[in-house]
């Protein structure tokens, strides 16, 4: 069962987005704080990263550089979502895809399927 640690400080969202997903298939962590979601990756490990572009302790984008810098996540899957238009941003810093909120959840398990293979 793929895992996937969907980082974002708005519940709602999260507990949506993991209830969807786990009717997918896939296993759910959820973090709202980025530092929260650095250590949380480094035990679930998981297979795919969906990350807000901001966030209460710190920007999304800064998060993607701290996992891209990290080893253990160089390479694996990162998705990032956004109101704003910061695709180029998000790109820069080493997500793989960029959604522009809203998006529709339904989509995701595709998308994922097709990242993590």
């Amino acid at each position: 069962m793929p895992k996937i640690l969907i980082v974002d400080d708005d519940r709602n969202t999260a507990k949506l987005l993991q209830t969807l997903l786990e009717l997918d298939g896939f296993e759910v962590s959820t973090a709202s704080r980025g530092e929260t979601a650095l250590e949380m990756a480094q035990e679930i490990k998981p297979d795919v990263f969906l990350v807000d572009y901001h966030l209460t302790d710190m920007e999304g984008i800064d998060l993607v550089v701290a996992l891209r810098d990290s080893p253990l996540f160089a390479t694996t899957p990162i998705v990032m979502a956004s109101g704003l238009n910061v695709e180029d941003s998000a790109l820069g810093a080493g997500a793989n895809k960029f959604l522009f909120k809203p998006f529709e959840p339904g989509k995701l398990a595709d998308l994922f399927y097709e990242l993590i293979g």
